[in-house]
């Protein structure tokens, strides 16, 4: 099965695989607020959507950010939830997660 569509959209490099189950894979992007950025995920639908955030943050940022200074945001809600499932957050192939830090930072 192909990636959706919205997943080719300014998306570089390589796929950024999570969990290793069997089961559907969802194919979602991943973008950081701040960076400006977008990475594509494919992760199963039973993977936790903390899961998801730890590895598109070790994409994003490879020297270490603590995944506790960024909340994760699907259709402009926080997912208050992290431990839930993609699938039981209502994640379906083809959505996209935004990643944000939970306080604004300075502009220097």
């Amino acid at each position: 099965m192909s990636s959706p569509f919205v997943n080719e959209l300014r998306t570089g490099g390589d796929v950024v695989r999570v969990g290793g189950g069997n089961g559907v894979v969802v194919h979602l992007r991943v973008q950081a607020a701040e960076l400006w950025d977008t990475i594509r995920v494919d992760a199963p639908s039973a993977a936790s959507v903390g899961a998801v955030k730890r590895a598109a943050l070790q994409e994003f940022y490879p020297a270490g950010e603590s995944p506790d200074e960024f909340v994760t945001k699907f259709r402009g809600f926080e997912i208050l939830d992290e431990d839930q499932s993609l699938e039981d957050s209502g994640i379906r192939d083809g959505s996209t997660l935004l990643l944000s830090r939970r306080r604004r930072r300075p502009v220097r």
